[in-house]
């Protein structure tokens, strides 16, 4: 995933030790994806996500 973000948007992607089966993607503070009881989120839903964050205000 990180991979994938670093290449869609050119941005370093920080990748952080979490709980055990955790996985979550954070965009300026804001937790914008996670995997959840159906897995891992769809890549284009994923960058759908990113990209909103680096949209928003603030960002």
């Amino acid at each position: 995933m990180a991979a994938l973000i670093e290449q869609e948007t050119g941005l370093a992607a920080e990748l952080e030790v979490g709980g055990r089966g955790e996985l979550s993607v954070w965009v300026n503070g804001q937790k914008v994806a996670h995997k959840d009881h159906r897995g891992f989120p769809a890549d284009g839903a994923l960058m759908a996500a990113v990209r909103a964050a680096l949209a928003a205000p603030g960002a």
